[in-house]
């Protein structure tokens, strides 16, 4: 081997690593359109069956089953932030979300009130805090700096919503153009195995997708009712709140029972604790926990085994591994993600003793 042979080898093996720093760099430096392009993937395979089901059964030409669906998804948008805007207003206005004097004033309130009933049952509530050690680095800012940073954050909002919007209707239009524009970077002799594993793909997140969809408002429904029947003020942006949160495997329902636990308990601050602050958040509470087992043992299993074709212990594996490598992102697209692995495998490597145990119900 001659001393050109190995300069050229090194130059060779600096210039991808150059090539390979300048691609992320430039992902990197697009993160906000790759993000529209996501969320618009995700909108048109929810909006699949719908214009499938146009063209099917009512005959629709493409182009109108496209813009009759946009018409249906965005009106439903509309009508959910014409509903959800001014009942967010009126709950941010009643906790003072972006006033932190405010705020402590209210959770103030609240504490003295919780102390003075757990007094009654001789249990030191102060006491058991300090020793407890719960709040001791919690910072009281980041609840109003959450709400300021997302106020913010609202100026790039219609610039998003237009985009997203924009790439959805011809995602819609043409189901192939991702799937074309993947394909100008795999060889000739895979594009027949790498089309049929994008159309399986496809099918299967779609059906993922409005299972989530239907998931979220069985959970909205169940929220809704408990909160209304217990009289809690603004029931319908908080019970939306708390199922959106579900899209968080595990960690998401912890979050959301905090959040609702919360939000009854500061919703009447100017009502005696003992006899309605404490029974209203336990009455909801309990129906939280129903909510959850339905979710757990009937919706979750039903969309896993029908749209993803994928044992619930399988799914859990999965969202556990997800989320340790790739925080609460990997775990919120862990199942899309995996589901696709699983059918490009099937494809390529259906020989495979492993992949056909992963695969076979696919």
């Amino acid at each position: 081997m001659t001393s050109n042979t190995i300069a050229n080898g090194i130059l060779k093996a600096l210039g991808i690593i150059l090539g390979i720093f300048l691609i992320l760099y430039f992902l990197y430096k697009i993160q906000s359109v790759i993000v529209y392009i996501a969320i618009a993937a995700v909108i048109s395979l929810i909006g699949r069956p719908i214009v499938r089901f146009l063209k099917r059964r009512l005959k629709f030409k493409n182009t109108l089953a496209v813009i009759f669906t946009m018409t249906l998804l965005i009106g439903l948008f509309i009508g959910l932030i014409s509903m959800f805007i001014p009942l967010l207003a009126e709950q941010g206005h009643n906790l003072s979300l972006l006033d932190i004097d405010k705020l402590q004033e209210n959770v103030q309130s609240l504490y003295t009130q919780i102390s003075e009933y757990l007094a009654t049952k001789n249990i030191d509530f102060e006491r058991s805090l300090e020793e407890s050690k719960i709040f001791s680095s919690f910072d009281y800012t980041i609840i109003p700096n959450f709400f300021n940073s997302l106020v913010s954050g609202l100026g790039n909002f219609s610039i998003g919503l237009l985009s997203v919007l924009f790439i959805s209707f011809f995602l819609l239009k043409d189901s192939k153009l991702l799937e074309d524009g993947v394909m100008v970077f795999v060889p000739d002799n895979k594009e027949t195995r790498l089309s049929k594993s994008f159309e399986k793909i496809k099918d299967l997140l779609s059906r993922y997708f409005v299972g989530l969809v239907f998931q979220i408002l069985i959970l909205f429904v169940i929220y809704t009712i408990a909160l209304l029947i217990f009289g809690i003020n603004n029931a319908i942006v908080i019970a939306f709140l708390c199922a959106l949160l579900n899209l968080i495997p595990y960690i998401g329902p912890l979050f959301s029972g905090v959040l609702m636990l919360l939000l009854c308990m500061t919703s009447n601050l100017e009502a005696d604790f003992s006899t309605v602050i404490l029974p209203n958040t336990i009455g909801v509470m309990v129906f939280f926990l129903i909510g959850q087992l339905i979710d757990n043992f009937l919706s979750q299993p039903l969309i896993f085994s029908s749209s993803v074709k994928s044992h619930p212990l399988e799914i859990f594996l999965v969202i556990i591994i997800w989320g340790i490598l790739f925080g609460i992102l990997g775990m919120v697209v862990a199942v899309p993600s995996y589901t696709a692995i699983k059918v490009i495998l099937k494809e390529f490597l259906s020989d495979n003793k492993i992949v056909k145990s992963l695969t076979k119900d696919i």
